[in-house]
């Protein structure tokens, strides 16, 4: 019965390109007369030279088709053929298509690969183009730049990550202000911090931006080099004026509709500038959809602990080394049940903590839900299969959204409903119940109405009509009666045409070209043909001809009109539907914050219970005491496969008590012991506890003692970068580098294997100084794992240093390793015994042992490590320089505030530096 009323691809004319249906409009044969391009193909190129820089999606019937480079690009990108149809200045039209009902999935891979792509839709109806002419194009438009950092389809995004629009701002040269500022389109989350030059990799890195936009003169700056290189095509560049601190307040005033921006904080003139940008981009990709975006939220400095690029990967925090989120710390703690709870974990774990009242709040939350433990069954079962309202929100902001989006939201007021009641019950912490209110906040006839007006079984698309309950409105019931009494009536036409023409096998089928038609099988298509039938013919194919009637146009334009009636109806019952959620837009945001906090809440406190986690203490101090502490990711992959289980050890980084220094400062660890012993395994899960710790978590350890960590440095493992010309050995440096000139008291440093790299005495050297230096000048807790056992004899010259090695038993010949951490020194590493178990010839290890015996019998026993006793401790450090006076000039310069300065005054200024400057020289 369906078939009579419905479109029948395979009737429609096909496109030789795709196989696809084909627009009504001529393909891009040759060229118009006097050798210009056909009408449609000077339509694309001119449309095409405003989005130069993106893949242009041209919209061709029930086919995206793209033409000349971008089909050649899309083809390689895609995978799809690449044709030749028409010529162009001589030259055959490369051309490709990809449909539109499956074009979200070859967008999604043209995103994932960093391309930008420019929608191109048809905004007329082609029966008005050809009111104009027969060689008249459908007028068409780019409704939508998609890039990056910009989508929002639910098919397109990971529903636990967010998708970051991030761009950076510098203002006042390489030694001036930055700052970063990043938005999530799909949920409206607005951020912008301050930042500095040598901390701007590490921010942008933690961010993980789909896309960072950047001020062109940036290009080719050296500093910024090595970070452009790695987002790739994730970069995007733009003209200068888009960061114009001189406008930026003013644009972001007008965005937000305010007078002044002194309610949303105090934002820099970098930090303003990086704002603005954001929002000018936004506006030029969103064409005339206006970005759904909170108000911006400062992110105060220091209130982070910053963690660099090398750190993260090292630790696999989101990411293995390979890429993959199975595996990662993410991976592992991520027990949330529904997409926002997920993201709003990846930030936290990307962003942890440094206020410890912060922490503190976090923690009462979990501690909270754990002393209540069916009262957190209840709420995680309420948040199970919750849709994602706060994308939903978004799609219907931009006006991209449908049925199921309104779906969604009502879902997501009826569970918060749910949820309200659940925590209004108990003594919960003040996080909780904020979350508690907010829900209960939420306008109920708003979800009252969603369900009396929408049906149970959501369409995806509003164009395809359906989604209206039967009984919420009179005029939509009387145009759908209509429709679906006229499919009974086609039935019935049906039969009698059979009946009258003695032909069982006619149909009246329907599609969008020629309407309703009636189709025999070509046997009996001549008996149709007699001018006395009654049949009119349309069309011949190659085993049917197809006929109407005066009968058949009549009950067609009865028909037409009933559904396009209710599809109408329809449609302006949806817009009044998304104008109410629009309305409630502040309520609704306010609801899926908090419903994500309670899901990351239970979700850390079912952690906690099944891990067997403890709540550790965070504060001020510069304390680092772990009793018991377990790797959380190593101990859950032994779980998994019943490997047996995690042998727990303590780590204590604490000022040593009885130091007699003049300022507190943490203990250094030098670790010793054999490969495989466990080393790496020990120094990364006291990384991660830190980090656990200052995101509110609880930990894996049975205490757990942690004063508030600033910076984290994790140099473990072994890498090189050959894209940059750097050896294994030469990222090392960079990385130990990085760590010596930037730690500080709080700073936490994990080291591995420092100067393996090079030849013995180069690395020894290089370790020794490390170590020393971290002791005496960065001052840090610090964990320093090292196969070089000369560097142990340094604890008895270094008061905070203490030795500590990882045990193992030999048994007959073979080497058990224990995985216990205790005082102590390792005199060997057991590298042979490790090699063995590697796979080594035996060849190999019979000769590999004979070289040891003789090498260690040319030791000169006490003499190993009596080099230490003729080195004058920390000569090179007492050999610095004293510090010059500051110049007059910096002083000067350094009382200027040029934000506060008229020209003239600034040109005054700057003479007055000039003559301070030159003063020294002349005399």
């Amino acid at each position: 019965m369906l078939d009579m009323i419905r479109p029948d691809p395979a009737a429609l004319p096909k496109d030789p390109a795709t196989g696809g249906a084909a627009s009504p409009e001529t393909l891009p044969e040759t060229r118009g007369e006097g050798g210009a391009p056909t009408p449609m193909m000077a339509q694309f190129l001119e449309i095409k030279s405003r989005h130069a820089d993106c893949l242009l999606f041209y919209r061709m019937g029930d086919f995206y088709e793209l033409f000349f480079d971008d089909a050649v690009e899309a083809s390689r990108a895609l995978g799809i053929t690449l044709t030749r149809r028409g010529k162009h200045e001589g030259a055959d039209i490369p051309m490709a298509g990809v449909p539109v009902v499956s074009s979200d999935d070859y967008l999604d891979k043209l995103i994932a690969q960093g391309y930008r792509v420019a929608v191109c839709e048809q905004v007329e109806d082609p029966a008005e183009a050809k009111k104009r002419g027969g060689k008249s194009v459908v007028k068409r438009e780019v409704v939508r730049l998609v890039t990056p950092g910009t989508i929002t389809e639910e098919t397109l995004l990971e529903p636990g990550r967010p998708n970051f629009l991030a761009a950076l701002s510098r203002v006042g040269g390489e030694s001036g202000q930055v700052a970063l500022g990043w938005t999530d389109l799909s949920t409206g989350q607005f951020r912008i911090a301050p930042s500095a030059p040598d901390r701007i990799f590490a921010d942008v890195v933690a961010l993980e931006p789909a896309e960072l936009v950047v001020p062109d003169g940036l290009r080719e700056d050296e500093a910024m080099q090595p970070l452009l290189r790695r987002l790739g095509r994730r970069v995007r560049f733009e003209p200068a004026s888009l960061f114009d601190a001189a406008t930026s307040a003013e644009r972001l005033q007008r965005f937000f509709g305010v007078s002044t921006l002194d309610g949303f904080g105090a934002f820099g003139r970098a930090e303003l500038s990086v704002g603005a940008a954001l929002l000018s981009y936004l506006e030029r990709t969103q064409l005339k959809a206006r970005p759904p975006l909170e108000r911006p939220e400062r992110v105060e400095a220091g209130s982070f602990m910053v963690i660099d690029p090398a750190t993260r990967a090292s630790l696999e925090l989101s990411r293995t080394v390979s890429g993959r989120r199975q595996g990662s710390l993410l991976a592992t703690i991520d027990r949330c049940v529904t997409g926002a709870g997920s993201r709003l974990l990846a930030s936290r774990l990307a962003w942890p903590l440094t206020d410890p009242a912060a922490i503190a709040r976090r923690q009462d939350s979990v501690a909270g839900l754990l002393a209540e433990p069916a009262l957190a069954a209840e709420l995680r079962a309420a948040l199970k299969g919750l849709p994602d309202t706060e994308r939903a929100l978004s799609r219907l902001a931009l006006d991209r959204g449908g049925p199921r989006d309104l779906g969604a939201v009502a879902e997501g007021l009826e569970r918060a409903s749910v949820m309200a009641e659940l925590l209004s019950e108990g003594e919960l912490s003040w996080e909780l119940m904020e979350a508690g209110r907010a829900l209960a906040a939420l306008p109920q006839e708003l979800r009252f109405r969603l369900r009396a007006t929408l049906r149970d079984e959501l369409p995806l698309q509003r164009r395809d009509g359906g989604f209206i309950r039967a009984g919420a409105d009179a005029a939509l019931d009387e145009a759908l009666a209509l429709r679906d009494h006229s499919r009974q009536v086609v039935a019935d036409l049906q039969g009698r045409y059979c009946a009258e023409s003695g032909i069982r096998s006619l149909k009246i089928r329907h599609n969008n070209v020629l309407g309703y038609f009636v189709e025999v099988p070509e046997a009996h298509g001549a008996s149709l043909l007699s001018p006395d039938s009654g049949f009119s013919h349309r069309q011949t194919l190659a085993s049917a001809m197809r006929f109407t009637t005066v009968e058949l146009c009549d009950l067609e334009t009865r028909i037409a009109q009933s559904a396009a009636e209710a599809l109408r109806i329809e449609l302006a019952l949806f817009d009044a539907l998304r104008g109410e959620v629009l309305a409630a837009t502040e309520a609704l945001r306010a609801a899926s914050a908090a419903l994500a906090l309670v899901d990351v809440t239970a979700a850390l406190a079912d952690l906690a219970v099944a891990g067997d986690w403890v709540r550790p203490v965070v504060d001020a101090s510069l304390a680092f005491q772990v009793e018991c502490g377990r790797h959380p990711v190593v101990e859950a992959a032994l779980k998994a496969s019943g490997g047996g289980q995690f042998v727990a050890n303590d780590c204590d980084l604490s000022p040593p008590a009885g130091t007699g220094a003049k300022r507190e400062a943490g203990a250094i660890w030098l670790i010793t012991g054999p490969n495989m012993g466990g080393k790496s395994t020990f120094l990364r899960q006291n990384a991660l506890i830190a980090v656990l710790a200052q995101i509110g978590s609880y930990v894996p350890a049975t205490k757990a003692h942690i004063g508030v960590v600033d910076r984290l440095f994790s140099r473990v493992g072994a890498s090189d970068d050959l894209a940059e010309g750097r050896s294994t050995f030469m990222v090392e440096m960079v990385e130990t580098a990085a760590i010596l000139n930037q730690a500080s008291e709080r700073t936490l440093v994990v080291l591995d294997e420092i100067g393996r790299g090079t030849a013995t005495y180069d690395g020894l050297s290089i370790a020794f100084a490390a170590v020393e230096h971290l002791h005496e000048v960065n001052r840090c807790r610090a964990l320093f794992a090292t196969h070089f056992h000369e560097m142990t004899a340094l604890a008895a010259r270094l008061k905070r240093l203490a030795n500590v090695t990882v045990r193992v038993k030999e048994w007959e010949g073979e080497v058990i390793f224990l995985h216990e951490v205790t005082a102590g020194v390792a005199d060997r590493s057991y590298g042979i015994q490790v090699a063995r178990l590697a796979g080594l010839p035996p060849a190999v290890l019979e000769r590999a042992r004979q070289v040891l015996t003789q090498l260690e019998k040319s030791e000169q026993g006490e003499k190993r490590t009596a080099f230490i006793d003729d080195l004058p401790l920390f000569a090179a450090l007492n050999r610095r320089p004293a510090e010059a006076e500051t110049p007059a000039a910096l002083k000067a310069l350094a009382e200027v505030d040029p934000d506060a300065m008229s020209p003239r005054e600034a040109l005054e200024a700057l003479y007055r530096l000039k003559a301070l400057a030159v003063k020294p020289a002349k005399g």
